[in-house]
């Protein structure tokens, strides 16, 4: 490899994004002695978009959709410049979410047509990824999972089961024509309804199936989902 690999990893609330990002860190620590960037889909390094994107998130409105948009661009490409890039030739990138889930969000709260954000968004951001990791479970699965976890892990207006109903059809929908959303890179498609072992598992196949990690031999690509 050139480089190392930007990766995003995309789900419901409660789909077990946490737990891949962290497997994948105990994996590329443990057979390659890297330590991966972690970022966010937001990361607040554009200062003068900051507003726009808390209020943008949690306040959605037609008032300030558009201004939303211009904040969430700001700042990733901001992310892309100032941490993205400058890790890769060091260290792999994960992100939690980037933009599939701007996607989703913008279907739902603001009826815009996935295709319609997409090229907003994709105006300021230039750099694709090199795999999104599509985490799927049932709606009312990731839900239990999010209501069981500890402290303010839910919002009232996004995580009930006919918002993220229809999320996940925003999710399926683009997962079924990746061509359509350049950015995203490689989509593969994660069943997280399987054991955590089981789907840190098929992402790290599906690393290995990209040509996204390094040669192991043989024995030990067997096991490494595993670790």
């Amino acid at each position: 490899m050139q480089r190392f690999p930007f990766i995003v990893i995309e789900g419901l609330d409660g789909t077990g994004k946490t737990t891949v990002r962290k497997g994948l860190f105990r994996l590329w620590e443990g057979l390659y002695e890297v330590t991966p960037l972690c970022v966010l889909t937001s990361n607040f390094l554009a200062a003068d978009a900051a507003a726009d994107i808390v209020k943008g998130k949690y306040q959605p409105s037609a008032d300030n959709r558009d201004r939303y948009l211009q904040a969430l661009v700001a700042d990733k490409a901001a992310t892309l410049a100032r941490l993205v890039r400058p890790a890769l030739p060091n260290r792999p990138v994960i992100s939690d979410r980037w933009l599939v889930s701007e996607l989703a969000f913008f279907a739902v709260k603001h009826d815009m047509k996935p295709g319609e954000t997409y090229e907003r968004l994709a105006a300021g951001i230039t750099q694709p990824v090199d795999l999104t990791l599509v985490l799927d479970l049932d709606p009312r699965d990731s839900l239990q999972r999010a209501h069981g976890r500890q402290g303010d892990a839910v919002r009232a207006d996004w995580d009930v089961l006919d918002v993220q109903a229809r999320v996940r059809q925003v999710y399926t929908e683009i997962v079924s024509e990746p061509a359509a959303y350049p950015l995203l890179g490689e989509v593969a498609h994660i069943d997280a309804s399987a054991s955590p072992g089981g789907v840190l598992d098929q992402v790290w196949q599906a690393l290995i199936a990209h040509d996204l990690v390094p040669s192991l031999d043989p024995a030990t690509e067997a096991v490494a989902g595993d670790r």
